[in-house]
This record gives C-alpha cells, structure tokens and sequence, in this order.
C-alpha cells in the first residue's frame, strides 16, 4: 500500500502516508538551526561594535577635555581673530562630529536593538516552523504508522485465511488419500483372503483325495495280507514261500502308503503354515499402512 510522492511546501519529498523523510527533516532543521545562530551572532556582533564606538567616543572626550587652552597671545590681532574663528569652526566641527558620533551612536543602538529583535523574532519563527514541522512529522509519522499496522494486520487476518483454507484442503485431500489406501487395503484383503480359502481349500481337497488314496491303498494291503494269510492257511505246505512273499509286499506296500500318507501330510502342513504366514504378513503390513491394529484371525 504505497501512497504518491509529492513535495511539501519546504522542500521536502513525501514518502509513506501524508509523512516525509527523515534524512530531508534533519538537513531543513540544520539549515534553520544554522539561519538562527548566524542571527544572534550578527546581533552579538552588532552590539558590541556599538560599545566599543561608545567607548572610543568616552575615550576621545576624555583626551580632549584633558588638553590645556591654547591662548596664542603672542601672536597678532590677526592671528588671534583667525584662531578665533578656527576656533569657532572647531567647536561648531566638535558639535557637529558630537552630534554626529550620537547620532551614530543611536543609530547603531536602533540597529542593534533592530537587528537583536529581528534576530529574536528569526529565531521564534524558526523555532515556531520547527515546532511546527515536527508536529507535522509526528502526525505523519504516527499516520504512517497506523496505516502500516492497519495493513499488516489485514495481511495476517489475509494469510491467516489462506493459511487455514490451505490447511483444510490438505486435510480433505489426506482424508481422500486414506479413504482409497482404505478401500484398496480393503480390496487386497479381501483379495488375499479370497486367495487364502482358494488354496485352503485346494489344500484340503489335495489332503482328501491323498488321504483317500492312501486309505485305499492300505485298505488294499490289508486285504492283500488277508488274502495272503487265508491263502497260507488254505495252503500252508504249498504256497509258504508265495505266502511270504506277498506278506512282505503287502508291508513293503504298508510302509510306502504309510510313509506317503506322512510325506502328503507334512507337505499339507507346511502349506498352511506357509499361507498362515503369508496372511500374517499381510495383516501386519495393512496394520503398518492404515495405522490400526491387526485384526485377531
């Protein structure tokens, strides 16, 4: 908020407000300053010219009256008349020079007094415009202050505005940014579990069908050795070697169908430990995003 820059009366350049420049303020105060002592000093110098014409004229009748009458009696009647009309020029010329000297005399005490008074009256009236464009500049100043206040308190409430609209369109746009890390851990989530029940019950039917098989393939060795047993009663003194023989394939049969039951079962084991793990992790990284707590599962 810059105001137009323009001289005052006195020479001085406007700068904010209806306020001049300081640097300007001081030089005219200086000037004034200066204009005002020179005044008393010639007053001052004035005035003591005047006594010492006074005093030189005290000095100059005190010569004077001290020197003898000169008579001139040995001279002629025409000499005597002359001294006496010098004489008398003399005392006209001393009158004329007294009155002269008192003229003067008055005449440098009226321009003393003169010059002392319109030293005086200078230095009421610089000081009275000094005072003055102090006053001025005091009020300037104080209006350029104010104006300055006004506007840094209508730039805070302005950027105090802005400030906070800032701030609420960071929020909303931190609240939409959750609201779609949320759907989208939502989505992966249920994506996971979806995944999780997927392979779960792959794991399952997998667990099933081997275990049927393995089931079976027991039941089928049972019976084997059932057979191989109800062969060797009906048999025994002609098929104990055959007997034998598939008594140890029907437990070479039992160990393996055992040992890839255990295998099968260990491996569905892992597995779901596998995925537990998996969706643990999930779980905690989705905590770690949202900043909530894993959910129990």
């Amino acid at each position: 908020m810059s105001a137009s820059v323009s001289p005052s009366p006195h020479g001085f350049v406007a700068g904010r407000g209806r306020g001049y420049r300081p640097d300007q303020v001081e030089r005219y105060a200086a000037g004034l300053s200066r204009d005002r002592d020179a005044a008393w000093e010639r007053a001052a110098r004035l005035t003591v010219l005047s006594k010492e014409m006074e005093a030189e004229a005290a000095r100059m009748r005190e010569q004077a009256d001290g020197l003898a009458p000169q008579t001139y009696e040995s001279l002629g009647k025409r000499a005597q008349h002359l001294l006496a009309v010098v004489e008398e020029e003399a005392a006209e010329l001393a009158a004329a020079a007294r009155d002269e000297a008192q003229a003067l005399r008055d005449e440098a005490a009226a321009a003393a007094a003169a010059t002392r008074e319109a030293a005086r009256a200078h230095a009421e009236t610089v000081l009275a415009d000094a005072e003055a464009h102090a006053r001025q500049i005091l009020l300037g100043a104080q209006r350029t202050a104010d104006e300055t206040r006004t506007a840094a308190r209508r730039d805070v409430k302005e950027w105090r505005g802005q400030s906070l609209g800032a701030l609420k369109e960071m929020r909303q746009r931190c609240a939409g940014l959750l609201a779609d890390q949320e759907k989208e851990h939502a989505e992966r989530w249920q994506s996971a579990e979806r995944e999780y029940a997927r392979r779960a019950a792959e794991s399952d039917a997998r667990h099933a069908e081997l275990t049927a098989r393995a089931e079976g393939g027991l039941a089928d060795a049972k019976r084997a050795v059932a057979e191989a047993e109800e062969e060797a009663r009906h048999g025994q003194e002609n098929a104990e070697a055959r007997a034998a023989e598939l008594l140890a394939e029907a437990r070479v049969r039992e160990e393996r169908v055992v040992r890839e039951t255990e295998r099968v079962l260990r491996e569905h084991d892992d597995a779901r430990e596998e995925m537990q793990a998996h969706m643990t992790h999930v779980r905690t990284s989705l905590a770690t995003l949202t900043g909530r707590a894993p959910a129990e599962g």
